[in-house]
């Protein structure tokens, strides 16, 4: 049987500040399961522990220019708790809270934001089809 085709590769995010960012990024991504798969001074690719596609890569941005900012990324979690655990972890390690986990009616989604250490919109959520619009 052949692979599955993800919609999505992998992306990449350039950090002002590859320490700081790192840090957000590897917090929040464990409590999904989700790890850095390779590493260097300036380059960790985030990726789940059982397949490398679709991944993150987290670079060092070549100048301030380059600093990605505005991105909004959305990770799938396995439930509330993981969102709840991602939140925690997200804003513990450097993250400001753009909105508290929470059930998202127009999406039919438990979902949280935070924003990373260059204000990009990262989200955890987990879909429950089952919940009334």
């Amino acid at each position: 049987m052949p692979r599955p085709r993800h919609f999505v590769h992998h992306l990449g995010v350039f950090a002002g500040d590859f320490t700081a960012s790192e840090r957000f990024y590897t917090a929040a991504l464990g409590v999904l399961d989700i790890e850095p798969g390779y590493r260097t001074d300036s380059i960790a690719e985030y990726w789940a522990r059982d397949h490398d596609t679709p991944s993150i890569s987290l670079e060092t941005a070549p100048s301030e220019a380059d600093v990605t900012r505005g991105l909004h990324v959305a990770f799938e979690a396995p439930d509330r708790a993981a969102v709840d655990a991602f939140h925690e972890a997200a804003v513990t390690a450097g993250g400001t809270s753009r909105h508290r986990p929470r059930f998202w009616p127009e999406y039919k989604a438990y979902a949280a934001f935070v924003s990373d250490p260059d204000d990009n919109n990262i989200e955890a959520l987990v879909k429950e089809a089952n919940q009334p619009l």
